[in-house]
């Protein structure tokens, strides 16, 4: 095997590891070294010297423990070149020892799991929630600065902006690297649950062109059950859990033969893992008997709404439509109300939905989904130019292949369709 021939697969293998298991190998890091920044370019340094050495070797036996002893290397290597190396001795004799194998790097702690450890870590109480979720899913996580940048309907740039203030506000107050304990978790428990979520998020509905990843949605449930078992009584951590099993249990109706999306009308509820469907009802009333509803507890008793119905038609809209407006209370999100207007089009049909887009349209003007539902509404209410039009924005902010598709079929069948003349 030649070199140049090696070069794509071993790239390959590089850009999966770093991929799947970035995050994992990044909180471990983060864990010896302490310090995010260090943790990070070393991390990067390892990838790069990996190009290099697996090309000319090959994969070594065990990829991950090769990154991880690289990673250390170039750690001390950095800290050895820093302007400040005497400050630095301290850090450099614990690398050496973690590199002898002589200590783990690791101190006792009641969390235990190195991501989760790690997520509370960032998620630090001084910098605002938006801040620290994205920061976290961006350094812990290793979404794309455009994912997390999706989840929040900002643009890219804003997010690139905000992580880099975010990056410069840590090293100037010298927020350290620090697993709380328990007495610490409650103040960073709301991101602590906002980070699970956007992972489960980023695997259920894929922004990269994957649209379904279900390694990201099992490692949020993975997390998930560990928060739960952390503690015990926290009734909006059960509701997260509730949430993300009721999603998850969907997983092999989502899809078509060909990868093609489904709708909840058109999936075969056959399909529907009943187990984990019964296992999500079952947390999500424990959560609610506890007396204190929150958001991700409503929206778990809105997917479960869905979950217990026979079939589409046989869907309770008038109770969705309530949870949603119980939802929008919790918080200023557009996107509920947006939730709620589409059960409301099946109550009340389309022109009743269409009158209650309008105070949400500035604040969605960039968001797929808005016009998705603009165009079915429209569609459905017989005003097929204008819904040609809406498929045609909703094509052109969409993020996937599957989604494109799913709207340009749905465009398509508009022109087999007759227009309604205006009465």
């Amino acid at each position: 095997m030649n070199g140049h021939a090696a070069t794509a697969p071993i790239a390959e293998a590089i850009d999966r590891i770093a991929r799947q298991d970035g995050g994992r190998l990044l909180s471990s890091l983060v864990g010896s070294l302490r310090d995010f920044q260090l943790a990070e370019d070393s991390f990067q340094d390892a990838l790069e010297s990996a190009l290099v050495h697996w090309n000319r070797n090959g994969l070594p036996a065990s990829p991950h423990a090769w990154l991880m002893h690289v990673a250390r290397r170039k750690a001390i290597d950095r800290l050895r070149r820093s302007a400040n190396f005497r400050a630095k001795s301290a850090e450099i004799a614990n690398l050496i020892e973690l590199e002898s194998g002589s200590t783990t790097g690791n101190e006792p702690d009641s969390i235990g799991d190195e991501r989760l450890k790690l997520i509370f870590a960032c998620c630090h109480p001084a910098l605002d929630k938006k801040t620290c979720v994205a920061l976290t899913l961006r350094s812990v996580c290793g979404l794309k600065t455009e994912e997390i940048a999706n989840a929040y309907l900002d643009g890219h740039e804003a997010m690139a902006q905000r992580l880099v203030r975010a990056r410069h506000k840590i090293a100037k107050a010298g927020i350290a690297y620090e697993v709380p304990g328990p007495e610490g978790w409650t103040a960073r428990l709301e991101s602590v649950l906002a980070v699970v979520y956007l992972i489960f998020n980023e695997g259920y509905s894929s922004g990269s062109g994957h649209h379904l990843r279900t390694d990201l949605c099992e490692e949020a449930i993975r997390l998930g059950r560990l928060l739960a078992g952390l503690c015990p009584d926290e009734p909006e951590i059960e509701g997260l859990l509730a949430l993300m099993l009721l999603h998850h249990a969907r997983r092999a109706a989502r899809l078509g033969a060909a990868g093609e999306i489904l709708t909840l009308e058109t999936q075969d509820r056959n399909l529907w893992d009943r187990a984990q469907i019964s296992q999500g009802i079952a947390l999500l009333e424990q959560a609610l008997g506890r007396g204190r509803p929150g958001a991700y507890q409503l929206q778990a008793a809105i997917i479960a709404v869905h979950a217990e119905a026979s079939s589409f038609a046989e869907t309770d809209w008038q109770q969705i439509a309530w949870l949603y407006a119980e939802l929008a209370r919790t918080a200023d999100n557009p996107v509920y109300e947006l939730n709620r207007i589409v059960a409301v089009s099946y109550v009340e049909g389309p022109a009743a939905a269409l009158a209650c887009l309008k105070p949400i349209a500035m604040a969605l003007l960039q968001y797929q989904p808005f016009h998705a539902v603009q165009a079915d509404l429209l569609a459905r209410d017989g005003q097929l130019d204008q819904a040609r039009l809406a498929y045609r924005r909703a094509i052109e902010l969409s993020q996937s292949d599957a989604e494109k598709r799913f709207l340009s079929e749905r465009l398509a069948a508009l022109s087999r369709r007759s227009p309604i003349a205006p009465g």
